[in-house]
């Protein structure tokens, strides 16, 4: 079972999830993509933002949102939204938590954001009067900081 489990809720720029190839290559994390994908898996800024890293992700394909969180049925889920007022660094990570990102253009419906299987609701912090962060920096950052407190299980 993996460490931790990062969602991209119907990702639309495929060198964002390419990143999030990578990122999951690199920790550990399970990476799961929510459907609709706005892009093809064969695209190729997925495949260049990715390197070579794919065939070291571990990646899985949902039909839609349910059907990922049933794959996940005892992680706790954070939701990432810009409306949150808790900090994702306050949060004490478990191993098999799952971190839920919104597609880029308008972020994480708020039917997602409020889903029962959601634990907390929780943000990035940045300064007034600014949108929001892209979605692979965000993915980045806190699960780094979700894998920085589980002591970097399996890293050197």
């Amino acid at each position: 079972m993996s460490q931790l489990h990062v969602i991209f809720d119907n990702p639309v720029i495929p060198s964002n999830t390419g990143n999030a190839i990578r990122l999951a290559a690199i920790t550990g994390a399970t990476l799961h993509l929510v459907e609709p994908l706005g892009f093809s898996l064969e695209d190729k800024y997925l495949r260049r933002s990715g390197l070579d890293y794919h065939d070291l992700a571990d990646l899985k394909i949902h039909k839609d949102i349910d059907e990922c969180f049933a794959s996940l049925p005892d992680a706790r889920i954070f939701a990432f939204t810009t409306p949150a007022t808790t900090h994702y660094h306050t949060i004490s990570y478990q191993p098999g938590d799952a971190l839920l990102f919104g597609t880029e253009p308008t972020g994480l419906p708020k039917e997602h954001a409020e889903h029962e299987r959601v634990t907390e609701q929780v943000r990035i912090p940045m300064l007034p009067a600014r949108r929001s962060m892209n979605l692979a920096n965000s993915a980045a950052v806190a699960t780094f900081e979700a894998w920085r407190q589980m002591g970097f299980v399996g890293g050197v």
